[in-house]
């Protein structure tokens, strides 16, 4: 039966019919009936987000302002860069039915592609991760949300730069970073790399070429207002909530009210910690620990941070789960966080325990914090792993 178990697991096929299958899924969900936000109000259909997205396309072509409500199209407003609504451009010409599919298709698919593509694991270790992270990809599909996507592409970009691919690993991560600015996180991979000047003019290029894009459509004077409007938006939104985060935690649990630049300052400088110790930078572990804390850290110290945020964060706690000691420490933190932070927000969660302690205690991140703190550690602990004896050295210990 294990061995059954393992082999299914393994199977590569499988798995992709499955991602296949809920990415689907979650559109026919979302394509079925309608949804109000309060009481009397417009009747929208049940896949906003992705209207968000779609319809941003239509705005900047029609030389209209990105970042105001257009209540007779969709609820909230669009919070992303010029250069994302020019990506919806061949999503804003089909129906709805095929748009949608593709899109949760895409953010499905970079993602299990950018597991796939980690070396050094097998692939019942790569099943595992996918099988781990499925429902958070659910919630996050039934959402229309493009964190699934950013967590493939940080990955992804790990994955290149492990093949000396520097190349395409900044253009995911430029990328990440004009989809949400958090993605500027991802760059502390590169430091672990050769040839940084060479990266950094890759960065320089991919981005220049994105920022560009939204021309072929609008002049420069649109540009520039849009850009002041986007501004303006981050501005704004910077004190609106503390979300599934650090800051929410300390706020729900301690009801300590620090600045929010405080708190992610504080959390900059407990990232950085490991990267004192140079010398592991070629150590493969090293880095994949590190990557694991990027994903972790750009979604527990995001104010913004909302339960479909949480694919980044349990993709990372599933590629530390995947590789650490299964000590009964590392088994409890893990468990905790796939009942707190994966099941919570499902039907399998007793509704009163959500709405009465997940919800108000933030216990959906709490676990995620613990986790990235014992990667933090698990990073400083690390020692260099030794390189196997050569054949001399070996017809020396045995004389």
């Amino acid at each position: 039966m294990k061995d059954k178990l393992i082999k299914t697991i393994s199977d590569k096929r499988i798995i992709i019919a499955i991602y296949i299958l809920f990415a689907l899924g979650a559109s026919v969900q979302s394509l079925i009936g309608t949804k109000t936000y309060h009481d009397g109000g417009i009747v929208y259909n049940r896949y906003n987000n992705y209207t968000i997205f779609e319809k941003s396309f239509e705005h900047l072509k029609n030389q209209q302002d990105l970042y105001v409500l257009y209540p007779e199209e969709h609820w909230d407003l669009y919070k992303y860069t010029p250069t994302f609504s020019v990506f919806f451009a061949c999503f804003n010409i089909l129906p709805d039915w095929l748009g949608l599919s593709l899109w949760n298709l895409l953010n499905a698919l970079v993602l299990l592609f950018a597991i796939y593509y980690l070396p050094r694991l097998s692939l019942y270790q790569k099943g595992l991760i996918l099988l781990i992270v499925l429902i958070e990809l659910m919630t996050s599909m039934q959402n229309q949300q493009s964190n699934a996507l950013i967590a493939g592409l940080i990955v992804l970009s790990f994955g290149l730069l492990e093949r000396d691919k520097s190349f395409w690993a900044t253009l995911c991560i430029v990328f990440s970073v004009f989809i949400k600015l958090f993605g500027l996180v991802g760059f502390a991979l590169f430091l672990f790399y050769p040839k940084k000047w060479r990266s950094a003019l890759y960065a320089l290029f991919w981005t220049g070429l994105l920022l560009i894009l939204p021309l072929i459509f609008v002049d420069f004077e649109q540009y520039t207002r849009l850009f002041n409007s986007y501004l303006n938006l981050l501005a704004n939104d910077h004190d609106a909530s503390y979300g599934y985060s650090v800051m929410g935690w300390l706020n729900s649990w301690f009801a300590i009210d620090i600045n929010k630049n405080i708190v992610v300052a504080t959390g900059a400088l407990i990232f950085l910690l490991p990267f004192y110790k140079i010398k592991m930078y070629g150590e493969y572990t090293f880095k994949y620990l590190i990557m694991s804390s990027i994903l972790i850290w750009i979604v527990i110290f995001n104010h913004k941070a909302e339960s479909p945020t949480f694919i980044l964060a349990m993709t990372g706690v599933a590629l530390w789960f995947i590789q650490c000691k299964k000590t009964k420490l590392n088994i409890i933190l893990f468990v905790t966080a796939f009942i707190l932070t994966t099941l919570s927000p499902t039907d399998i969660f007793p509704r009163y325990l959500r709405e009465e302690f997940v919800k108000p205690y933030v216990l959906k991140a709490f676990p995620c914090i613990l986790i990235w703190i014992k990667i933090i550690y698990d990073t400083l602990i690390l020692k260099e792993e030794r390189p196997l004896p050569t054949a001399r050295a070996l017809k020396q210990i045995v004389n």
